[in-house]
This record gives structure tokens, sequence and C-alpha cells, in this order.
């Protein structure tokens, strides 16, 4: 039996991945900051689901995911979905750093746990996956902390696929970058350009991983808005009146 842990399995893509990974056979190790939800999420698959309540900003949470990790008795995966967001266009200081905060310090202190188990524990060999947006393409003025925290996600990923490649460790790597998907994140009466439905972007996700694949844009559409976004040079992106809805805070 595969087996893969999700940080961030609590609501949203997280919650939707964990039931379709344990519905496909997997032994899923599900972790987030709200108790309820794992346990009904255990309750739907009580074979297949070991859980526990990991809050990625607390500094004890690498022992927390070790711990999971020790009663699912080893992990193939490690797939982070953990995040917050917002829409702040007066760069209000307490959500500027609490998405620096959540995204790229819980971030870093999660996937480099993960890293250093497999490196380890696991003779150097794994899979370690992330959700990371199209937002990382370029700055976003009314997602500034977002959209760099996205990008430093991108990086720090590209980082540690430099050191498999000094170290010759076989830990392999999944980059998945969606554009907008209707979760708790958003805001419910607004429209959203080229919105995605969760099940829909949700099985996307899943093939992405199973097949391993480096980096994935879900979905077409947004590929090619991002390979638009690459080529527009930098005195131009940043004259562009980038209109962006609202989100809520976490996916």
């Amino acid at each position: 039996m595969k087996k893969i842990l999700i940080m961030g399995a609590t609501s949203g893509i997280g919650l939707q991945l964990a039931g379709q990974f344990a519905s496909k056979g997997w032994m899923v190790g599900a972790a987030g900051r709200s108790e309820e939800p794992l346990r009904r999420l255990a309750s739907l698959y009580p074979r297949n689901i070991r859980w526990r309540v990991i809050d990625i900003n607390a500094v004890e949470a690498s022992e927390g995911l070790e711990a999971l990790v020790e009663e699912m008795d080893g992990m193939d995966v490690y797939f982070h979905v953990a995040g917050i967001g917002f829409d702040n266009l007066p760069l209000r200081e307490r959500e500027e750093v609490a998405v620096m905060e959540t995204n790229v310090v819980g971030f870093t202190r999660m996937v480099g746990a993960a890293f250093r188990w497999f490196r380890d524990r696991n003779g150097g060999t794994g899979h370690i996956a992330a959700v990371t947006s199209v937002a990382g393409t370029n700055g976003i003025g009314s997602m500034a902390a977002y959209s760099a925290s996205k990008s430093c996600q991108q990086v720090y990923i590209r980082a540690l696929e430099q050191i498999c490649a000094i170290e010759k460790f076989d830990i392999r790597f999944t980059d998945i970058r969606p554009g907008w998907i209707r979760t708790p994140l958003l805001v419910d009466d607004r429209k959203y350009p080229m919105l995605m439905s969760l099940p829909y972007a949700v099985g996307k996700i899943v093939r992405a991983v199973e097949r391993g694949r480096r980096v994935a844009v879900i979905d077409w559409r947004w590929n090619l808005l991002v390979g638009l976004w690459r080529m527009v040079p930098n005195w131009g992106w940043t004259r562009l009146p980038v209109d962006v809805p609202p989100i809520a805070s976490r996916r």
C-alpha cells in the first residue's frame, strides 16, 4: 500500500485530496489545524486514514509530522497543501506577515522536515509535492505577500532538487500550480476568471502526483495564461492593471 502524508487536509483542496487518495487505496496521513474534519475523514476511511492535529506555525510541528509518519509506518509522498492568502492592496501589516509566516516559514519548516526524513530515515528516496500557485509567476500588487510567498515555495523546491542532484539522493518533487479553484479561500458571491470546480481540479492534481510530474499548472487554460505572463517584461508587468477578486484567508 502506497503511503502519502497530506499537510493541510482539513478543508478545501487538502480534504478532497485525502479522500481521493484514500478511495484509491492509499494509506493517508491527514494533518491540519482542525480536529473535527480529520475525525470525520477517518470515519469515512477507517482502514486508510491516520490523522494528527498539526499547526505548521508551531515550532513543534515537525515533531508532529515525525509522529504521524511513525504511526503510518513510513511514507512514500509528502504533500504540502496548507496555506493562507489575502487580497491586501492596502498592505495591512498583520495580514502580510501572517501570509509569510504560514506560506514561507511554516512551509519551510514542514517541507524541510519531510526532506530530512526521506534523507535520513528512508535511504535518500521519496517524493515531495506541494500546492504553490500560478500567482508565484509574477508579483501581484493586490496579493503582494501571497504571490511572493508562492514564488518562494517554488524556488525552495528547486533548491532542494539541486541538493538531491549534488548529494545523489533519489527524492523527486512535484510543484502543483493551480489557478482559481472553488474552495473556502474564495468569497462566495464574487466571480473569478477561469474558475475550476474543486472535484475537477483535485482529479488533475491527483494524476499529476501519481505520474510524478515535476511542474503541473492546473489547468490548460491557466498554463497558456502563465506562458503569456512570462513573456511580459518587468516594465510592462508593473503597469498592468491586474484586478484580482478578493480571497478570504485559508486554503
